[in-house]
């Protein structure tokens, strides 16, 4: 019963942190740090690294510190800090090497949910300023982006 409960705490933050995710893309990176995280929008073409890749720093420490916290014993924090560190590598392996392709792992799809996860990020990226964006999340996509995929 304890794994199952453990797994249940590390399934609620890993969901947690893509609703996280999306609240603080939507809010404070098309908000008031928009200075970095529009590197990202406005790409420089001979630059591998971004400021917006300092925005990773903020889940690393808090998946850290809930991990540390948790770590005597193994309580509800470890998990916790697993959840949003697993999400961050999910987000490293979707955003990062699927979408913008950083490093050229994974080509074509047919896949209808992955194409929805292209196609809604390109939706988002075709805004190259702050205002007017849409599709903020990474894995919860709306449903208007399978429709145009299929």
């Amino acid at each position: 019963m304890i794994y199952l409960a453990n797994f249940l705490v590390f399934f609620f933050a890993f969901c947690m942190t893509e609703f996280l995710a999306w609240f603080i893309h939507k809010y404070v990176m098309h908000g008031f740090l928009w200075v970095l995280h529009r590197d990202h929008h406005q790409k420089d073409p001979h630059s591998f690294f971004e400021l917006n890749d300092f925005f990773f720093c903020f889940f690393a420490v808090l998946g850290s510190t809930s991990m540390i916290i948790g770590w005597d014993g193994f309580t509800w924090p470890f998990y916790i800090g697993l959840g949003i560190t697993a999400y961050g590598f999910t987000y490293l392996t979707v955003h990062d090497i699927f979408i913008h392709r950083r490093f050229k792992i994974f080509g074509k799809t047919e896949n209808n949910y992955l194409k929805a996860i292209r196609f809604s990020h390109k939706m988002h990226h075709r805004h190259t300023d702050k205002e007017d964006g849409e599709a903020f999340g990474l894995l919860w996509v709306p449903r208007k982006y399978f429709r145009r995929n299929n």
